[in-house]
Parts: C-alpha cells; sequence; structure tokens
C-alpha cells in the first residue's frame, strides 16, 4: 500500500530548497544509490550542492528565481508491503515522468526506517518553457490515483478507505495522521513531554457531544473548556480555536480520529441527546406522580390502622373494667361466705362448750 503526500512547508526560500536537497540525499538514507536527477544537469556526479546549483542555474535563466522553489512528494510504502528498492525507485521515475516532464526531478529511495518511501523534489520552473509549477486540489487528486494505479499493475495493495493495511476496518476513534508534524505532535502528547492541542481538541468536542442537546449548548460547553467555536450557516465548516490561538477544523478531526463530527452528524446527535432528556424527564415526572400516590394510600392505611387500634384498646379498657368488677363481685362473695362458715363455727364450737359443761353438772350430782 503506498501512500502519496505532499509536503507543503517552507518551499518559498534559498535556504529551504538547499536544505531537502541535501536531506534527501543523505547517504545514510540512499543506502543503495537509488537516486536520479531528471531535465538538464551539466555535473558528473550526483551530490546536494551539484543539484541545488543546478536549480538555480534554471531559475535564473528564466528570471524566476523567487516565490516557491520546489515541489516535494513522498511516496512511502507499508512495513509489511513485499516491494523492493529498485521497485520504488522505479514508480518514483514514472510518477515523475507523468507529473513533472518539463522540470528539473531529484528521486531518491529512503531505506533508513522501517519502511520504504520515495522523495521527489521538483525545481519549480519548467526548463521548458520557463513557467512556474502550479497543483491545483484535482491534480493531487489524480496523482493519488497515479499512484494506486502504479501498484495495481506491479501487484502491491493500494489504499483502501476506511481500512487499515491489513484490510480490518478503521473504527471510530483509531488515529490515522498521515502528517508528519501532527503525528509527532501526538506522539510526544502521549509521552506527556508536550500537550497536544489536536488531542485536546479532540477531547472537548467528543465530551460536548455527549452532553449537549442543541447547537447552542455545544457551543458553550466547549467555552467552558476553553475553546470558542465559530459555526455559521454560509460556511461548511465549523471551527475551534484555543486561548493560545490554535485553530482546528471538526474535518481535520474527522480525518485524524475517524470520527463523524460534520454539522448534520452533530445536530442529528443533539436531537437524539434532547429526546432521551425528555424521556428521562417523562419518567421522573411518572415516578413522582406514583410515590406521590402511594404516600396518599399509605398516610390513608395509617389512619385506618389509628382508628382500628384505638377501637382495640376501648375494647380492651372496657374488658378490664368488666374483669376487674367482676373479680371483685367475686372477692366480695368469697369475703361473706366465709364471713358465714366463721360465725357457723363460732356457733357450733358455742354449743359444743355449752353442751360439754351440761354433761359435767349432771356428773357432779
Amino acid at each position: 500500500m503506498a501512500i502519496n503526500k505532499v509536503v507543503n512547508k517552507s518551499t518559498k526560500t534559498h535556504a529551504a530548497m538547499r536544505n531537502v536537497i541535501e536531506y534527501v540525499l543523505r547517504d545514510e538514507k540512499v543506502r543503495e544509490g537509488f537516486a536520479e536527477i531528471t531535465g538538464p544537469y551539466d555535473y558528473d556526479s550526483l551530490t546536494w550542492d551539484q543539484v541545488y546549483n543546478s536549480f538555480l542555474e534554471e531559475k535564473r535563466l528564466w528570471d524566476k528565481d523567487s516565490g516557491r522553489m520546489y515541489a516535494h512528494n513522498i511516496i512511502s510504502f507499508h512495513q509489511d508491503e513485499p516491494v523492493t528498492p529498485d521497485v520504488v525507485f522505479e514508480i518514483g521515475k514514472q510518477f515523475a515522468s507523468r507529473f513533472f516532464p518539463d522540470h528539473q526531478t531529484l528521486i531518491c529511495v529512503h531505506q533508513d526506517k522501517d519502511h520504504l518511501h520515495c522523495h521527489i523534489v521538483t525545481n519549480s520552473v519548467s526548463y521548458i518553457d520557463g513557467h512556474k509549477l502550479h497543483q491545483t486540489k484535482k491534480d493531487l487528486e489524480q496523482q493519488k490515483e497515479f499512484t494506486n494505479q502504479i501498484c495495481l499493475e506491479k501487484g502491491l495493495s493500494v489504499a483502501e478507505k476506511g481500512r487499515h493495511f491489513d484490510g480490518t476496518s478503521i473504527e471510530a476513534g483509531d488515529v490515522i495522521s498521515w502528517k508528519k508534524d501532527k503525528y509527532q505532535a501526538m506522539l510526544k502528547d502521549n509521552g506527556k513531554t508536550q500537550k497536544s492541542y489536536l488531542i485536546d481538541c479532540a477531547t472537548a468536542v467528543l465530551e460536548a457531544k455527549e452532553t449537549s442537546s442543541s447547537k447552542e449548548e455545544f457551543i458553550e460547553c466547549l467555552e467552558r473548556s476553553g475553546w470558542k467555536t465559530t459555526w455559521t450557516d454560509n460556511k461548511k465548516n465549523i471551527t475551534f480555536q484555543d486561548e493560545d490561538g490554535h485553530k482546528i477544523r471538526n474535518t481535520n478531526l474527522e480525518k485524524t480520529f475517524n470520527i463523524d463530527l460534520g454539522k448534520e452528524a452533530l445536530l442529528n446527535e443533539f436531537a437524539r441527546q434532547k429526546a432521551e432528556k425528555l424521556r428521562v424527564r417523562e419518567q421522573a415526572k411518572q415516578f413522582e406522580q406514583r410515590f406521590e400516590e402511594l404516600k396518599r394510600y399509605s398516610s390513608g392505611l395509617d389512619k385506618q390502622t389509628a382508628g382500628d387500634n384505638s377501637e382495640t384498646r376501648i375494647r380492651a379498657s372496657e374488658a378490664s373494667v368488666r374483669d376487674a368488677e367482676k373479680g371483685r363481685k367475686n372477692s366480695e362473695t368469697e369475703r361473706r361466705t366465709r364471713d358465714v362458715e366463721r360465725k357457723d363455727r363460732t356457733v357450733k364450737q358455742e354449743r359444743s362448750r355449752a353442751a360439754g359443761m351440761q354433761k359435767d353438772k349432771g356428773i357432779s350430782r
């Protein structure tokens, strides 16, 4: 799988052109001599200073020694792609012949990484008519399509949107940045040596997305996280800016983290969040009503229970009174019975004593 990218950083100075030529021609990178220049070149050897002077001579010949100095393309292959340096070199030459046929172009294959890649540095001034090189977005798309076509012809894999090199799907949230500066910034952030505003922005946007039920809530939530949001109807993209002035578009986050942050997707999510909040609110209302009904029902039971208990206590009290009265009457009866029995015993005892006395008198006579 080949990835074709354009490096647009600092291409308008002599120093930048000299540095990039020196870099791509380093011996430790071009290990097997896969390096070549197309177009006019009056030197016997291929060194960075000779290539640099050759580019300058062509510019001055046409009086075009200002503005953009060069174009820089890199065709990179996955580390698991079964491709050899000579095949990569051939692909680079075909690419230069197809898109820069009238411009001096330096083609070098680097073998110092775990993956092969080809640097293509092109003089911005044509050696045929002196016209400056201009590349549009359409040209860049054609370059990618051409690279894929060459790979297919040589039996190599091609980049497939939404899939990794091994064919597995790219899941939402996977980091798929192909820009070196962006990738290095995220690596540093993971190593805790530097704060990546890109990751910081993605985190803030996702948190706001998950908790907002309207565009206004989304913007307010991001503002609390330190991000200003520019979302207007007359612009296709949404722009986020932090307190340090870093600006990031929603499309940048989408490409880097493979998440849908388009306006339509966000508005749909807000509508879903709003509906969910209304559902939860309605459930809470129904629960509260049910709770009040249970409270009223419980209160009625308490009153009924209290009434039942009061009546029971009265009945118990009346029973106690009756029992007490019955006990008192029984006690009185028992007392009277005992008194009668005591009187009877006393009478009997008196009679028995009187009879004894009579008997004693008779005996004396």
